[in-house]
């Protein structure tokens, strides 16, 4: 096993980053279509097509899921990853020709790097042509490249974020699992200790967000735009409204690994995306999802690199 959402046979992820700009876009590829459904939970979400995955609605395949920076203006990338699959005749018959059903969401890195440079068109051809079912690059890629976490006392005082992606495979032949880009407002836990997020003055220890935030009460001084945004990908038979209760679940997995979450200033949100092979039961695969989404979220951050210092993981260690 790959240990990471490659081990979902069918499924190819493409990213592209702009290092000098940090931001970039993360596509994850079906091209024979695979049932979706969402669930979003941050107040400042952007997204493309979630009407679409309402269980009452049409369409029952989508063919990408798009995740990336750049806040409203990153949603153009999916139009790259659209013109792509489009050429290469994958999409919804529509008789006349495919139509790409393209689903994403954005989140805010515009406080870092050059916020008048976000993933556009361009950038979301390419992270398909870069597509592969072989490898996959956690941290600084894709939708992590600008991703930052615990800004509570703002983003000169937060640490580097990055996309991560955690896989459990069962005797069963089940796989559950996760990929996130980890860009959250809360701190970073790993077995209930902070591992990444707003740091004191000095750089040198935790402030802890929470206390931070109690301390600011009066002030409501933390006022940044964030948002995680991830998808639980699996080989499992769901209909849409099952694939959104495994997102609905797999949130938990957002909770136990960040600290606030889902605030008024995130984006929160998280697509499940089922490929039809297994059959399984919905309240164990939804706990699956749990566990690979918080696991992926440590992994993000502890493969990011610092970049236009802001201090990462690897450095606070001995």
């Amino acid at each position: 096993m790959k240990k990471n959402l490659l081990d979902v046979e069918g499924i190819k992820v493409g990213q592209a980053q702009d290092e000098v700009a940090l931001t970039g876009c993360t596509v994850i590829i079906c091209e024979k279509g695979a049932t979706c459904g969402v669930d979003v939970r941050g107040s400042a979400p952007g997204t493309r097509e979630t009407d679409l995955l309402d269980p009452i609605n049409m369409v029952q395949k989508v063919h990408a899921i798009v995740l990336s920076g750049g806040s409203s203006f990153g949603l153009e990338a999916s139009c790259g990853v659209s013109q792509y699959l489009e050429e290469k005749g994958i999409g919804f018959d529509v008789g006349v020709g495919v139509v790409p059903i393209v689903v994403g969401a954005v989140l805010f890195d515009l406080a870092v790097g050059n916020p008048k440079i976000r993933p556009d068109k361009k950038m979301g051809y390419k992270a398909c042509e870069c597509a592969s079912s072989e490898k996959f690059m956690q941290g600084n890629y894709g939708a992590g490249c600008g991703a930052t976490v615990g800004k509570c006392l703002g983003p000169e005082n937060s640490m580097k974020g990055g996309i991560g992606t955690y896989s459990i495979k069962l005797e069963n032949g089940l796989v559950v699992s996760a990929i996130v880009a980890v860009n959250a407002l809360g701190d970073v836990y790993e077995n209930g200790k902070i591992i990444a997020g707003a740091l004191t003055h000095d750089k040198k220890s935790f402030a802890n967000g929470y206390e931070v935030m109690k301390s600011m009460a009066k002030t409501n001084g933390f006022k940044i735009d964030n948002t995680t945004i991830g998808a639980i990908v699996t080989n499992a038979k769901l209909t849409k409204a099952q694939c959104k209760k495994v997102s609905q679940m797999a949130h938990d997995g957002y909770a136990k690994a960040i600290f606030p979450i889902h605030t008024e200033h995130d984006g929160d949100a998280i697509f499940t995306l089922a490929t039809g092979e297994i059959e399984t039961d919905i309240s164990l695969l939804g706990s699956i999802a749990v566990e690979v989404m918080e696991k992926s979220i440590i992994n993000a951050v502890k493969n990011a690199n610092s970049v236009d210092g802001i201090i990462s993981y690897q450095d606070l260690q001995p």
